[in-house]
């Protein structure tokens, strides 16, 4: 069935996405240096850049930058004064998403900070509010994440979180997987927290069975 889906996915990209040389050219540099192949499909990041475009945004935050393959994605959807912070742990995938995000054109858009994203976190201000969050770094620290992104937004801000349902892993609550942990903290904290309204959409296509968090601050 695997192979239906990333046939599936071949489809709509030829049908709806097209050719697109520096998306294409950072998946290239990203095996090229060594980065794990766990960037957003092209369906999915187009989807990232059709909703950011919706919800108006200027000011959006990444966390977890990889090779910049969905940064460029959201970058391409700012308006000319927009921003874009993004947060990755690794020096080496920073510096290469530098790379990318240069020869893409947006790097003049684009904040790349290093280091634990929690600290990065901890040390941004609310005084521009968020529009978008794109969520995608370690799993475990997802609950964090969003609770950041509400205090860093305002009403209306667009949370989005990948990798939430891990091929059906969500529902085992005795995995022992620390990201699985992490992702089934997510959905309680989500389930109680007054301030957000959320859904979630199970995905199949090039990434296998996963899903994504939709979620939007009252």
């Amino acid at each position: 069935m695997s192979g239906g889906w990333q046939a599936v996915d071949d489809y709509i990209a030829g049908k709806l996405l097209g050719e697109d040389d520096a998306l294409a050219a950072a998946l290239l540099n990203n095996a090229a240096k060594g980065l794990p192949p766990i960037d957003v499909s092209a369906a999915q990041g187009k989807m990232l850049f059709l909703l950011a475009q919706i919800a108006g945004a200027k000011h959006i935050l990444e966390v977890g930058t990889l090779g910049g393959y969905s940064t460029i994605c959201l970058a391409r959807a700012l308006p000319e004064n927009g921003r874009l912070v993004t947060l990755e742990l690794d020096p080496h995938h920073a510096a290469v998403a530098r790379e990318n995000l240069e020869r893409a054109g947006v790097s003049g858009k684009v904040d790349i900070r290093v280091g634990p994203a929690a600290d990065s976190l901890a040390a941004m201000s609310p005084d521009a509010p968020l529009d978008f969050v794109f969520i995608d770094a370690d799993k475990q620290g997802n609950a964090r994440y969003v609770a950041e992104a509400i205090r860093l937004g305002r009403s209306g801000t667009t949370i989005v979180v990948d990798n939430v349902v891990r091929e059906g892993g969500v529902l085992d609550a005795n995995s022992g997987d620390e990201r699985i942990d992490g992702t089934r903290a997510l959905f309680d904290m989500l389930s109680a927290d007054p301030r957000l309204d959320a859904t979630a959409v199970q995905t199949v296509g090039a990434k296998k069975w996963d899903g994504f968090v939709l979620a939007r601050v009252r």
